[in-house]
């Protein structure tokens, strides 16, 4: 399948994106995919490849672009333990100062991006997102309701998003969050949340997770839980977008 990187223009910068998409000549669905905080790298690519495979034209910006580009922190081929803190000791920062401002306007380019490639088809996308990936998600379909149709969040920050935020989504949705991230009790406090706003969503703790469980390339990786992940994305965005 073709891949190619981007340089997509934002009011504070050039973000750099990795793009794949099916080598038919046809137009799909458009997906905007947000890495975890690790960013970029080949087990991120090998996602976006699988959703490619199922017919979407896949887009994964590097949100620290303002940092450098992706990787901004060198990364080993495996993310262990002791590695990960000592690399989230120097993302954090990056992810701290990652305000709500600079993730809209840089929403705003990564959908206008995303909408014009040649092989999207036209009408909304879908957002989909990992770690702080998936709050950037939620705050993208919440200020793009009439673009974004499904938005899916994993082992993600959701919730940070507040109950204001959460009540005026309009898309699709489905959160699979981390056994140790959330509480029973805390699930059903953010479920209530979207049950009283109306939203059409599923969210569920995927049992004996931890916090990163899709990524193949950490020590949190769980192989049942990616494909649990699968199995609920893909129906997602065959239901809100099967219609492009």
């Amino acid at each position: 399948m073709p891949t190619k990187m981007l340089q997509i223009p934002t009011p504070d910068g050039q973000a750099d994106t990795f793009a794949a998409f099916p080598d038919d000549g046809k137009q799909h669905p458009g997906v905007l995919m947000y890495a975890d905080g690790f960013g970029i790298r080949p087990v991120v690519r090998e996602m976006a490849r699988e959703l490619v495979g199922h017919g979407y034209y896949v887009l994964v910006p590097n949100f620290f672009y303002r940092h450098g580009p992706a990787p901004v922190v060198e990364l080993p081929e495996h993310i262990g333990e002791e590695t990960r803190n000592e690399l989230m000791s120097r993302l954090m920062p990056l992810i701290e100062g990652h305000t709500v401002e600079r993730t809209l306007r840089d929403a705003d380019a990564y959908l206008g991006c995303l909408t014009a490639q040649p092989e999207v088809s036209a009408g909304p996308v879908a957002v989909t997102g990992y770690c702080i990936g998936g709050l950037l998600a939620v705050r993208t379909a919440v200020a793009h309701p009439g673009r974004v149709a499904a938005v899916a969040g994993f082992h993600a920050p959701v919730g940070a998003a507040g109950p204001d935020s959460l009540r005026r989504l309009t898309a699709q949705v489905h959160f699979g969050h981390a056994a140790t991230d959330l509480t029973p009790e805390a699930l059903a406090e953010l479920n209530q949340v979207l049950d009283a706003a109306g939203v059409d969503y599923t969210s569920e703790i995927y049992p004996g997770t931890v916090h990163g469980f899709t990524m193949a390339d950490t020590d949190a990786f769980n192989p049942a839980a990616l494909r649990l992940h699968w199995d609920r994305l893909l129906p997602l965005l065959d239901r809100a977008l099967a219609a492009l």
